[in-house]
Protein backbone atom coordinates (compact mmCIF):
# COMPACT_ATOMS: atom_id res chain seq x y z
CA UNK A 1 0.00 0.00 0.00
CA UNK A 2 1.12 3.55 -0.72
CA UNK A 3 2.28 5.53 2.28
CA UNK A 4 1.42 9.09 3.27
CA UNK A 5 3.71 12.06 2.87
CA UNK A 6 6.27 13.16 0.27
CA UNK A 7 9.24 11.08 -0.78
CA UNK A 8 12.60 12.51 -1.86
CA UNK A 9 13.90 10.95 -5.07
CA UNK A 10 17.14 11.14 -7.02
CA UNK A 11 15.70 13.89 -9.23
CA UNK A 12 13.45 15.74 -6.80
CA UNK A 13 10.41 14.59 -4.85
CA UNK A 14 7.20 12.63 -5.28
CA UNK A 15 4.11 14.14 -3.66
CA UNK A 16 0.99 12.12 -2.93
CA UNK A 17 -2.40 12.56 -1.34
CA UNK A 18 -5.20 10.07 -0.71
CA UNK A 19 -8.33 12.02 -1.65
CA UNK A 20 -10.99 9.56 -2.86
CA UNK A 21 -13.72 12.17 -2.36
CA UNK A 22 -12.04 14.81 -4.53
CA UNK A 23 -12.69 15.35 -8.23
CA UNK A 24 -9.44 17.26 -8.79
CA UNK A 25 -6.26 17.84 -6.76
CA UNK A 26 -3.39 20.20 -7.54
CA UNK A 27 0.00 20.51 -5.92
CA UNK A 28 0.69 24.13 -4.95
CA UNK A 29 4.47 24.52 -5.18
CA UNK A 30 6.72 27.50 -5.94
CA UNK A 31 3.77 29.71 -6.84
CA UNK A 32 2.32 27.34 -9.41
CA UNK A 33 -0.44 24.75 -9.48
CA UNK A 34 0.51 21.30 -10.79
CA UNK A 35 -2.34 18.90 -11.71
CA UNK A 36 -1.94 15.56 -9.90
CA UNK A 37 -2.71 12.16 -11.41
CA UNK A 38 -5.34 9.93 -9.78
CA UNK A 39 -5.33 6.13 -9.57
CA UNK A 40 -8.20 3.72 -8.96
CA UNK A 41 -7.83 3.88 -5.17
CA UNK A 42 -8.10 7.66 -4.97
CA UNK A 43 -4.37 8.38 -4.65
CA UNK A 44 -3.16 11.57 -6.35
CA UNK A 45 0.55 11.81 -7.23
CA UNK A 46 2.97 14.24 -8.84
CA UNK A 47 6.73 13.98 -9.35
CA UNK A 48 8.46 17.35 -9.12
CA UNK A 49 11.98 17.59 -10.57
CA UNK A 50 14.60 19.70 -8.85
CA UNK A 51 12.75 20.01 -5.56
CA UNK A 52 14.89 19.80 -2.43
CA UNK A 53 14.37 19.58 1.32
CA UNK A 54 13.02 22.86 2.65
CA UNK A 55 10.48 23.34 -0.15
CA UNK A 56 7.01 24.32 1.03
CA UNK A 57 3.80 23.13 -0.55
CA UNK A 58 0.04 22.65 -0.19
CA UNK A 59 -2.69 20.70 -1.95
CA UNK A 60 -5.67 22.42 -3.61
CA UNK A 61 -8.89 20.42 -3.60
CA UNK A 62 -11.38 20.92 -6.46
CA UNK A 63 -9.82 24.24 -7.41
CA UNK A 64 -10.88 25.86 -4.14
CA UNK A 65 -9.80 24.53 -0.73
CA UNK A 66 -6.05 24.62 0.02
CA UNK A 67 -4.95 22.15 2.70
CA UNK A 68 -1.68 21.00 4.29
CA UNK A 69 -0.42 17.49 3.60
CA UNK A 70 -1.95 15.05 6.16
CA UNK A 71 1.41 13.25 5.92
CA UNK A 72 3.36 16.48 6.42
CA UNK A 73 6.66 16.01 8.22
CA UNK A 74 6.78 19.63 9.43
CA UNK A 75 4.52 22.68 9.64
CA UNK A 76 6.71 25.76 10.23
CA UNK A 77 3.66 28.09 10.16
CA UNK A 78 1.29 25.92 12.25
CA UNK A 79 -1.47 23.62 11.09
CA UNK A 80 -3.04 25.86 8.43
CA UNK A 81 0.27 26.85 6.85
CA UNK A 82 2.23 25.15 4.08
CA UNK A 83 3.93 21.82 4.68
CA UNK A 84 7.73 21.62 4.48
CA UNK A 85 9.68 18.87 2.74
CA UNK A 86 12.03 17.27 5.29
CA UNK A 87 15.07 15.04 4.74
CA UNK A 88 15.30 12.98 7.95
CA UNK A 89 18.37 11.22 6.62
CA UNK A 90 20.38 14.43 6.72
CA UNK A 91 20.83 14.24 10.50
CA UNK A 92 24.21 12.78 11.54
CA UNK A 93 23.47 10.45 14.44
CA UNK A 94 26.19 10.26 17.09
CA UNK A 95 24.80 7.32 19.08
CA UNK A 96 25.28 5.05 16.07
CA UNK A 97 25.52 1.83 18.09
CA UNK A 98 22.46 2.44 20.26
CA UNK A 99 20.09 -0.53 20.26
CA UNK A 100 17.95 0.41 23.26
CA UNK A 101 17.53 -1.25 26.62
CA UNK A 102 15.57 -4.35 27.69
CA UNK A 103 12.11 -3.78 29.16
CA UNK A 104 13.24 -5.02 32.57
CA UNK A 105 15.40 -1.90 33.02
CA UNK A 106 12.60 0.59 32.35
CA UNK A 107 11.89 3.42 34.81
CA UNK A 108 9.73 6.04 33.10
CA UNK A 109 9.47 9.79 33.59
CA UNK A 110 6.50 11.34 31.76
CA UNK A 111 7.15 14.87 30.53
CA UNK A 112 5.54 17.68 28.55
CA UNK A 113 8.12 19.42 26.35
CA UNK A 114 6.57 22.86 26.70
CA UNK A 115 6.56 22.87 30.52
CA UNK A 116 9.59 20.71 31.32
CA UNK A 117 11.98 23.67 30.99
CA UNK A 118 11.58 27.47 31.05
CA UNK A 119 12.32 27.57 27.33
CA UNK A 120 9.91 24.76 26.49
CA UNK A 121 11.94 23.30 23.64
CA UNK A 122 13.60 20.08 22.53
CA UNK A 123 17.05 21.64 22.76
CA UNK A 124 16.42 22.93 26.29
CA UNK A 125 15.48 19.43 27.45
CA UNK A 126 18.96 18.21 26.59
CA UNK A 127 20.34 20.19 29.51
CA UNK A 128 18.17 18.19 31.95
CA UNK A 129 19.09 14.70 30.74
CA UNK A 130 21.99 14.32 33.16
CA UNK A 131 19.56 14.94 36.03
CA UNK A 132 17.47 11.99 34.85
CA UNK A 133 20.48 9.70 34.65
CA UNK A 134 21.73 10.74 38.09
CA UNK A 135 18.27 10.13 39.56
CA UNK A 136 18.02 6.61 38.16
CA UNK A 137 15.46 7.28 35.42
CA UNK A 138 16.10 5.13 32.35
CA UNK A 139 13.33 6.30 29.99
CA UNK A 140 12.01 9.73 29.08
CA UNK A 141 8.40 9.72 27.85
CA UNK A 142 7.16 12.73 25.87
CA UNK A 143 3.51 13.70 25.74
CA UNK A 144 2.18 13.90 22.15
CA UNK A 145 4.05 16.03 19.61
CA UNK A 146 1.76 15.75 16.55
CA UNK A 147 1.09 19.24 15.21
CA UNK A 148 -1.70 21.00 17.12
CA UNK A 149 -3.31 24.45 16.79
CA UNK A 150 -1.68 27.42 18.49
CA UNK A 151 1.28 27.86 20.82
CA UNK A 152 0.36 25.59 23.72
CA UNK A 153 -1.47 22.31 24.12
CA UNK A 154 -1.27 19.04 26.03
CA UNK A 155 -0.78 17.40 22.64
CA UNK A 156 -3.97 15.35 22.43
CA UNK A 157 -5.49 17.79 19.92
CA UNK A 158 -3.02 16.88 17.19
CA UNK A 159 -4.31 16.87 13.59
CA UNK A 160 -1.14 16.29 11.54
CA UNK A 161 0.19 13.10 13.08
CA UNK A 162 3.53 12.95 11.27
CA UNK A 163 4.66 16.52 11.98
CA UNK A 164 6.31 17.28 15.35
CA UNK A 165 4.92 20.63 16.45
CA UNK A 166 7.07 23.60 15.47
CA UNK A 167 6.52 25.38 18.79
CA UNK A 168 9.15 23.07 20.34
CA UNK A 169 11.70 23.30 17.52
CA UNK A 170 12.51 21.76 14.18
CA UNK A 171 12.68 18.01 13.36
CA UNK A 172 16.46 17.94 13.68
CA UNK A 173 16.12 19.46 17.16
CA UNK A 174 13.95 16.51 18.16
CA UNK A 175 16.47 14.13 16.62
CA UNK A 176 19.23 15.83 18.61
CA UNK A 177 17.28 15.42 21.87
CA UNK A 178 16.84 11.70 21.25
CA UNK A 179 20.45 11.31 20.13
CA UNK A 180 21.74 13.01 23.29
CA UNK A 181 19.46 10.85 25.42
CA UNK A 182 20.82 7.71 23.78
CA UNK A 183 24.40 8.87 24.34
CA UNK A 184 23.56 8.91 28.06
CA UNK A 185 21.88 5.50 28.03
CA UNK A 186 18.36 6.91 28.19
CA UNK A 187 15.47 5.49 26.19
CA UNK A 188 12.91 7.94 24.76
CA UNK A 189 9.22 7.10 24.39
CA UNK A 190 6.46 9.06 22.65
CA UNK A 191 2.76 9.25 23.42
CA UNK A 192 0.70 8.85 20.21
CA UNK A 193 -3.03 9.31 19.65
CA UNK A 194 -4.80 7.01 17.17
CA UNK A 195 -8.34 7.31 18.53
CA UNK A 196 -9.26 10.80 17.29
CA UNK A 197 -8.14 14.05 15.66
CA UNK A 198 -8.25 17.44 17.34
CA UNK A 199 -11.23 19.79 16.84
CA UNK A 200 -9.42 22.34 14.65
CA UNK A 201 -7.36 21.95 11.48
CA UNK A 202 -8.44 18.47 10.34
CA UNK A 203 -9.45 18.67 6.67
CA UNK A 204 -9.58 14.94 5.93
CA UNK A 205 -13.37 14.71 5.87
CA UNK A 206 -13.51 17.27 3.03
CA UNK A 207 -11.63 15.05 0.58
CA UNK A 208 -11.53 11.59 2.24
CA UNK A 209 -14.90 11.28 4.05
CA UNK A 210 -14.56 7.49 4.46
CA UNK A 211 -11.59 8.12 6.76
CA UNK A 212 -14.24 8.33 9.51
CA UNK A 213 -17.02 5.91 10.48
CA UNK A 214 -20.51 6.30 11.90
CA UNK A 215 -19.44 5.09 15.35
CA UNK A 216 -18.87 7.66 18.04
CA UNK A 217 -16.09 8.34 20.52
CA UNK A 218 -15.88 11.00 23.25
CA UNK A 219 -14.20 13.23 20.65
CA UNK A 220 -16.44 12.70 17.61
CA UNK A 221 -16.82 10.07 14.91
CA UNK A 222 -14.51 7.08 15.10
CA UNK A 223 -11.59 6.54 12.73
CA UNK A 224 -12.42 3.84 10.16
CA UNK A 225 -9.58 1.35 10.36
CA UNK A 226 -11.57 -1.07 8.21
CA UNK A 227 -10.07 0.79 5.22
CA UNK A 228 -6.52 -0.08 4.17
CA UNK A 229 -5.40 3.51 3.58
CA UNK A 230 -6.60 4.59 7.01
CA UNK A 231 -4.70 1.73 8.66
CA UNK A 232 -1.66 2.71 6.63
CA UNK A 233 -1.91 6.26 7.94
CA UNK A 234 -1.73 5.16 11.60
CA UNK A 235 0.71 2.27 11.24
CA UNK A 236 2.97 4.28 8.94
CA UNK A 237 2.94 7.06 11.51
CA UNK A 238 4.07 4.73 14.29
CA UNK A 239 6.88 3.38 12.11
CA UNK A 240 7.93 6.91 11.11
CA UNK A 241 8.43 7.96 14.74
CA UNK A 242 10.37 4.78 15.46
CA UNK A 243 12.45 4.92 12.28
CA UNK A 244 13.05 8.61 11.47
CA UNK A 245 13.49 9.78 15.07
CA UNK A 246 14.64 6.51 16.63
CA UNK A 247 12.16 6.58 19.48
CA UNK A 248 12.58 3.48 21.64
CA UNK A 249 8.89 3.03 22.25
CA UNK A 250 5.37 4.39 21.90
CA UNK A 251 2.50 4.70 24.32
CA UNK A 252 -0.86 4.45 22.52
CA UNK A 253 -3.47 6.70 24.06
CA UNK A 254 -6.93 5.40 25.04
CA UNK A 255 -7.12 2.39 22.73
CA UNK A 256 -10.50 1.48 24.27
CA UNK A 257 -11.82 4.40 22.17
CA UNK A 258 -10.82 2.82 18.83
CA UNK A 259 -14.05 1.03 17.87
CA UNK A 260 -13.42 0.27 14.18
CA UNK A 261 -10.18 -1.71 14.04
CA UNK A 262 -11.02 -4.01 11.14
CA UNK A 263 -11.15 -7.81 10.77
CA UNK A 264 -7.47 -8.00 11.69
CA UNK A 265 -7.29 -5.50 14.56
CA UNK A 266 -5.25 -2.43 13.68
CA UNK A 267 -3.51 -2.70 17.05
CA UNK A 268 -2.31 -6.21 16.21
CA UNK A 269 -0.96 -5.15 12.81
CA UNK A 270 0.76 -2.10 14.26
CA UNK A 271 2.55 -4.22 16.87
CA UNK A 272 3.54 -6.80 14.28
CA UNK A 273 5.02 -4.15 11.95
CA UNK A 274 6.93 -2.52 14.80
CA UNK A 275 8.25 -5.98 15.69
CA UNK A 276 9.53 -6.41 12.14
CA UNK A 277 11.35 -3.07 12.38
CA UNK A 278 12.92 -4.16 15.67
CA UNK A 279 14.04 -7.47 14.17
CA UNK A 280 15.47 -5.81 11.05
CA UNK A 281 17.46 -3.24 13.04
CA UNK A 282 18.39 -5.30 16.11
CA UNK A 283 16.75 -2.72 18.37
CA UNK A 284 14.64 -3.03 21.51
CA UNK A 285 11.30 -1.39 20.64
CA UNK A 286 8.64 -1.22 23.34
CA UNK A 287 4.94 -0.53 22.70
CA UNK A 288 2.57 0.15 25.61
CA UNK A 289 -1.11 0.96 25.95
CA UNK A 290 -3.60 3.03 27.84
CA UNK A 291 -6.74 0.89 27.91
CA UNK A 292 -9.62 1.48 30.30
CA UNK A 293 -11.05 -1.93 29.35
CA UNK A 294 -8.19 -3.82 31.11
CA UNK A 295 -7.79 -6.37 28.31
CA UNK A 296 -5.05 -8.66 29.61
CA UNK A 297 -4.90 -10.68 26.39
CA UNK A 298 -3.34 -7.70 24.57
CA UNK A 299 -0.25 -7.78 26.80
CA UNK A 300 3.03 -9.69 26.52
CA UNK A 301 6.14 -8.13 28.11
CA UNK A 302 8.38 -11.11 27.38
CA UNK A 303 8.25 -11.79 23.62
CA UNK A 304 10.91 -9.67 21.93
CA UNK A 305 10.41 -8.41 19.28
CA UNK A 306 6.65 -7.98 19.56
CA UNK A 307 4.40 -10.16 17.42
CA UNK A 308 1.04 -8.47 17.70
CA UNK A 309 0.86 -7.68 21.41
CA UNK A 310 2.10 -4.93 23.73
CA UNK A 311 4.69 -4.81 26.47
CA UNK A 312 2.49 -3.29 29.14
CA UNK A 313 -0.51 -1.17 30.06
CA UNK A 314 -0.75 1.95 32.18
CA UNK A 315 -2.39 0.55 35.32
CA UNK A 316 -5.03 3.09 36.31
CA UNK A 317 -6.34 0.67 38.95
CA UNK A 318 -3.08 0.97 40.85
CA UNK A 319 -3.23 4.77 40.75
CA UNK A 320 -6.89 5.00 41.70
CA UNK A 321 -6.50 2.71 44.69
CA UNK A 322 -3.53 4.67 46.01
CA UNK A 323 -5.19 8.02 45.38
CA UNK A 324 -8.33 6.99 47.23
CA UNK A 325 -6.26 5.67 50.13
CA UNK A 326 -4.07 8.76 50.39
CA UNK A 327 -6.71 11.45 49.89
CA UNK A 328 -10.05 9.92 50.85
CA UNK A 329 -11.55 11.15 47.58
CA UNK A 330 -14.51 9.16 46.30
CA UNK A 331 -15.93 11.17 43.41
CA UNK A 332 -16.04 9.95 39.81
CA UNK A 333 -14.04 6.81 39.08
CA UNK A 334 -12.59 6.86 42.61
CA UNK A 335 -16.00 5.61 43.76
CA UNK A 336 -14.95 2.15 42.51
CA UNK A 337 -12.07 2.08 45.02
CA UNK A 338 -12.91 4.32 47.96
CA UNK A 339 -14.64 1.78 50.20
CA UNK A 340 -11.77 -0.73 50.07
CA UNK A 341 -8.80 1.13 48.64
CA UNK A 342 -6.10 -1.00 50.26
CA UNK A 343 -7.79 -4.23 49.19
CA UNK A 344 -7.81 -2.97 45.61
CA UNK A 345 -4.16 -1.99 45.99
CA UNK A 346 -3.29 -5.45 47.27
CA UNK A 347 -5.04 -7.04 44.31
CA UNK A 348 -3.16 -4.80 41.87
CA UNK A 349 0.14 -5.74 43.50
CA UNK A 350 -0.81 -9.41 43.68
CA UNK A 351 -2.25 -9.98 40.20
CA UNK A 352 -2.11 -6.85 38.03
CA UNK A 353 -5.52 -5.28 37.58
CA UNK A 354 -7.87 -4.55 40.46
CA UNK A 355 -10.84 -5.07 38.13
CA UNK A 356 -10.55 -8.40 36.30
CA UNK A 357 -14.11 -8.87 35.11
CA UNK A 358 -15.96 -7.58 38.18
CA UNK A 359 -18.80 -5.06 37.72
CA UNK A 360 -17.74 -1.42 37.95
CA UNK A 361 -20.24 0.72 39.88
CA UNK A 362 -18.86 3.84 38.24
CA UNK A 363 -19.71 2.33 34.83
CA UNK A 364 -23.24 1.39 35.82
CA UNK A 365 -22.35 -2.12 36.90
CA UNK A 366 -20.77 -3.11 33.58
CA UNK A 367 -18.12 -5.83 33.98
CA UNK A 368 -14.61 -4.49 33.43
CA UNK A 369 -11.36 -6.27 32.64
CA UNK A 370 -9.94 -9.75 32.20
CA UNK A 371 -8.02 -12.03 34.60
CA UNK A 372 -4.41 -10.84 34.66
CA UNK A 373 -2.65 -12.90 37.33
CA UNK A 374 -0.95 -15.17 34.77
CA UNK A 375 0.87 -12.21 33.22
CA UNK A 376 4.31 -11.16 34.52
CA UNK A 377 4.32 -8.04 36.73
CA UNK A 378 6.28 -6.30 33.94
CA UNK A 379 3.02 -6.09 31.96
CA UNK A 380 1.86 -3.26 34.25
CA UNK A 381 3.13 0.31 34.38
CA UNK A 382 2.30 1.62 37.86
CA UNK A 383 2.26 5.24 38.95
CA UNK A 384 1.00 7.59 41.63
CA UNK A 385 0.58 10.57 39.26
CA UNK A 386 0.46 11.31 35.54
CA UNK A 387 -0.70 14.14 33.30
CA UNK A 388 -4.33 12.93 33.27
CA UNK A 389 -4.69 12.32 36.99
CA UNK A 390 -3.27 15.76 37.81
CA UNK A 391 -4.56 17.80 34.89
CA UNK A 392 -8.10 16.46 34.87
CA UNK A 393 -8.66 17.91 38.33
CA UNK A 394 -10.32 21.32 38.55
CA UNK A 395 -7.19 23.00 39.95
CA UNK A 396 -4.63 20.72 38.33
CA UNK A 397 -3.15 20.13 41.80
CA UNK A 398 -0.64 17.37 42.49
CA UNK A 399 -0.68 14.69 45.17
CA UNK A 400 1.74 16.78 47.23
CA UNK A 401 -1.07 19.25 47.88
CA UNK A 402 -3.50 16.53 48.94
CA UNK A 403 -1.66 14.02 51.16
CA UNK A 404 0.93 13.94 53.94
CA UNK A 405 4.59 13.68 52.87
CA UNK A 406 5.12 10.58 55.02
CA UNK A 407 2.28 8.73 53.29
CA UNK A 408 3.50 9.76 49.82
CA UNK A 409 7.00 8.54 50.64
CA UNK A 410 5.64 5.16 51.76
CA UNK A 411 3.73 4.90 48.49
CA UNK A 412 6.85 5.85 46.53
CA UNK A 413 8.84 3.11 48.23
CA UNK A 414 6.32 0.49 47.15
CA UNK A 415 6.00 1.96 43.64
CA UNK A 416 9.73 2.02 42.95
CA UNK A 417 10.62 -1.30 44.55
CA UNK A 418 7.78 -3.49 43.32
CA UNK A 419 8.55 -5.62 40.23
CA UNK A 420 6.17 -3.69 37.97
CA UNK A 421 7.45 -0.91 35.70
CA UNK A 422 7.31 2.38 37.65
CA UNK A 423 6.50 5.78 36.18
CA UNK A 424 6.89 9.26 37.63
CA UNK A 425 5.54 12.58 36.33
CA UNK A 426 7.95 15.47 35.70
CA UNK A 427 9.19 16.88 39.02
CA UNK A 428 7.60 14.11 41.08
CA UNK A 429 11.06 12.80 41.84
CA UNK A 430 11.64 15.80 44.13
CA UNK A 431 8.02 16.35 45.22
CA UNK A 432 7.16 19.25 42.92
CA UNK A 433 3.95 21.06 43.78
CA UNK A 434 3.72 22.84 40.42
CA UNK A 435 0.17 22.31 39.15
CA UNK A 436 -0.49 20.81 35.74
CA UNK A 437 -3.85 22.26 34.69
CA UNK A 438 -5.44 21.59 31.33
CA UNK A 439 -4.37 24.22 28.79
CA UNK A 440 -4.83 24.91 25.07
CA UNK A 441 -4.72 27.79 22.59
CA UNK A 442 -7.97 27.88 20.64
CA UNK A 443 -9.89 30.99 19.67
CA UNK A 444 -13.42 32.18 18.94
CA UNK A 445 -16.40 29.87 19.34
CA UNK A 446 -14.23 26.80 19.99
CA UNK A 447 -12.48 28.54 22.88
CA UNK A 448 -15.84 29.58 24.33
CA UNK A 449 -17.14 26.01 24.01
CA UNK A 450 -14.11 24.63 25.86
CA UNK A 451 -14.54 27.14 28.70
CA UNK A 452 -18.24 26.29 28.92
CA UNK A 453 -17.57 22.55 28.90
CA UNK A 454 -14.89 22.87 31.55
CA UNK A 455 -17.21 24.88 33.79
CA UNK A 456 -19.99 22.31 33.40
CA UNK A 457 -17.59 19.45 34.20
CA UNK A 458 -16.45 21.11 37.42
CA UNK A 459 -19.56 22.98 38.51
CA UNK A 460 -18.93 22.24 42.18
CA UNK A 461 -15.31 23.32 41.98
CA UNK A 462 -16.23 26.62 40.32
CA UNK A 463 -18.75 27.24 43.08
CA UNK A 464 -16.12 26.45 45.71
CA UNK A 465 -12.97 28.00 44.22
CA UNK A 466 -14.37 30.63 41.86
CA UNK A 467 -11.62 32.53 40.05
CA UNK A 468 -8.99 30.12 41.41
CA UNK A 469 -10.06 27.52 38.84
CA UNK A 470 -7.58 27.97 35.97
CA UNK A 471 -8.88 29.18 32.63
CA UNK A 472 -7.68 26.52 30.13
CA UNK A 473 -7.30 29.20 27.43
CA UNK A 474 -5.15 31.51 29.56
CA UNK A 475 -1.41 31.60 29.01
CA UNK A 476 -1.07 31.85 32.80
CA UNK A 477 -2.45 28.30 33.12
CA UNK A 478 0.29 27.07 30.82
CA UNK A 479 3.00 29.10 32.58
CA UNK A 480 1.92 27.82 36.01
CA UNK A 481 2.72 24.27 34.89
CA UNK A 482 6.40 25.02 34.23
CA UNK A 483 8.72 22.88 36.33
CA UNK A 484 10.78 24.86 38.87
CA UNK A 485 14.36 23.61 38.48
CA UNK A 486 15.55 25.38 41.64
CA UNK A 487 13.61 22.89 43.77
CA UNK A 488 15.77 19.75 43.32
CA UNK A 489 18.65 21.42 45.17
CA UNK A 490 16.37 23.28 47.59
CA UNK A 491 13.09 22.21 49.14
CA UNK A 492 13.00 19.02 47.10
CA UNK A 493 16.51 17.77 47.93
CA UNK A 494 15.39 15.33 50.64
CA UNK A 495 12.70 13.70 48.49
CA UNK A 496 15.07 13.49 45.53
CA UNK A 497 17.69 11.76 47.68
CA UNK A 498 15.08 9.19 48.74
CA UNK A 499 14.06 8.49 45.13
CA UNK A 500 17.70 8.12 44.11
CA UNK A 501 18.29 5.57 46.88
CA UNK A 502 15.18 3.63 45.94
CA UNK A 503 16.07 3.52 42.24
CA UNK A 504 19.63 2.50 43.04
CA UNK A 505 18.24 -0.36 45.16
CA UNK A 506 15.89 -1.29 42.33
CA UNK A 507 18.79 -1.45 39.88
CA UNK A 508 20.93 -3.63 42.15
CA UNK A 509 18.39 -5.86 43.85
CA UNK A 510 15.40 -6.15 41.52
CA UNK A 511 16.34 -5.66 37.88
CA UNK A 512 18.50 -8.83 37.63
CA UNK A 513 15.46 -10.91 38.65
CA UNK A 514 12.62 -9.18 36.81
CA UNK A 515 12.62 -11.22 33.62
CA UNK A 516 11.60 -14.34 35.54
CA UNK A 517 9.40 -12.70 38.19
CA UNK A 518 5.76 -13.78 38.45
CA UNK A 519 2.89 -12.76 40.71
CA UNK A 520 2.55 -14.41 44.12
CA UNK A 521 -0.03 -12.83 46.39
CA UNK A 522 -0.67 -9.71 48.42
CA UNK A 523 -2.95 -8.92 51.34
CA UNK A 524 -3.75 -6.23 53.88
CA UNK A 525 -4.29 -7.20 57.52
CA UNK A 526 -6.66 -5.67 60.04
CA UNK A 527 -4.09 -3.01 60.95
CA UNK A 528 -3.84 -1.99 57.29
CA UNK A 529 -0.32 -3.34 56.98
CA UNK A 530 0.52 -4.67 53.54
CA UNK A 531 2.37 -7.87 52.73
CA UNK A 532 3.11 -9.00 49.17
CA UNK A 533 5.45 -11.41 47.48
CA UNK A 534 6.39 -12.32 43.92
CA UNK A 535 7.85 -15.56 42.65
CA UNK A 536 11.27 -15.80 41.04
CA UNK A 537 12.89 -18.63 39.13
CA UNK A 538 14.29 -21.60 41.09
CA UNK A 539 11.82 -21.21 43.94
CA UNK A 540 13.04 -17.94 45.50
CA UNK A 541 10.83 -14.92 45.97
CA UNK A 542 10.73 -11.18 46.55
CA UNK A 543 8.61 -9.96 49.44
CA UNK A 544 7.26 -6.54 50.35
CA UNK A 545 6.15 -5.67 53.86
CA UNK A 546 5.09 -2.40 55.40
CA UNK A 547 5.77 -1.55 59.02
CA UNK A 548 4.10 0.99 61.26
CA UNK A 549 7.20 2.82 62.48
CA UNK A 550 5.82 6.35 62.67
CA UNK A 551 3.28 6.66 65.45
CA UNK A 552 1.93 10.12 64.63
CA UNK A 553 -1.42 9.60 62.97
CA UNK A 554 -1.98 10.76 59.43
CA UNK A 555 -5.23 12.38 58.47
CA UNK A 556 -8.24 10.62 59.93
CA UNK A 557 -9.64 10.10 56.45
CA UNK A 558 -6.77 7.72 55.69
CA UNK A 559 -8.25 5.29 58.22
CA UNK A 560 -5.68 2.77 59.43
CA UNK A 561 -2.97 4.22 57.26
CA UNK A 562 -0.37 2.20 55.45
CA UNK A 563 2.88 2.04 57.38
CA UNK A 564 5.20 4.93 56.65
CA UNK A 565 8.21 2.69 56.06
CA UNK A 566 8.28 -0.26 53.70
CA UNK A 567 10.97 -2.91 53.31
CA UNK A 568 11.98 -5.05 50.40
CA UNK A 569 13.20 -8.53 51.28
CA UNK A 570 14.66 -11.11 48.91
CA UNK A 571 14.22 -14.64 50.20
CA UNK A 572 16.46 -17.18 48.43
CA UNK A 573 15.11 -20.61 47.60
CA UNK A 574 14.07 -22.61 50.62
CA UNK A 575 12.97 -19.69 52.81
Amino acid sequence: MTGFGPKLTANGAEFRLWAPGAERVELMLDGRAEPMQRDSRGWYTFEAAGVKAGARYRFRINGDLEVPDPGSRFQPEDIAGPSELIDHGAYEWRAKDWRGRPWTETVLLETHVGTFTPEGSYRAMIGKLDHLVETGITALELMPLADFPGRRNWGYDGVLWYAPDSVYGRPDDLQALIDEAHLRGLMVFLDVVYNHFGPEGNYLSSYAPTFFSETHTPWGNGINYNIDEVRTYAIGNALAWLRDYRFDGLRLDAVHAIPDQGSVPMLHELSREAGKLAADTGRHIHLVLENDDNIASLLDPVTDPARGKYRAQWNDDYHHAWHSALTGESQGYYSDYADSAFDHLARALGSGFAYQGEPSPHRGGTPRGEPSGDLPPLAFINFLQNHDQIGNRALGDRLEALAKPEAIEAALQILLLAPNVPMLFQGEEWGSQAPFPFFCDFHGELADAIRKGRRKEFEGAYAKYGDDVPDPLSEDSFTSAKVDWSEPTGIGAKRLALVKRLLDTRKRELVPHLKDTRFGDAKVDEQCLLAAHWKLAMGSCISWRTYRTIRSKLRRRLGRSCGAVARLIHFPRGR
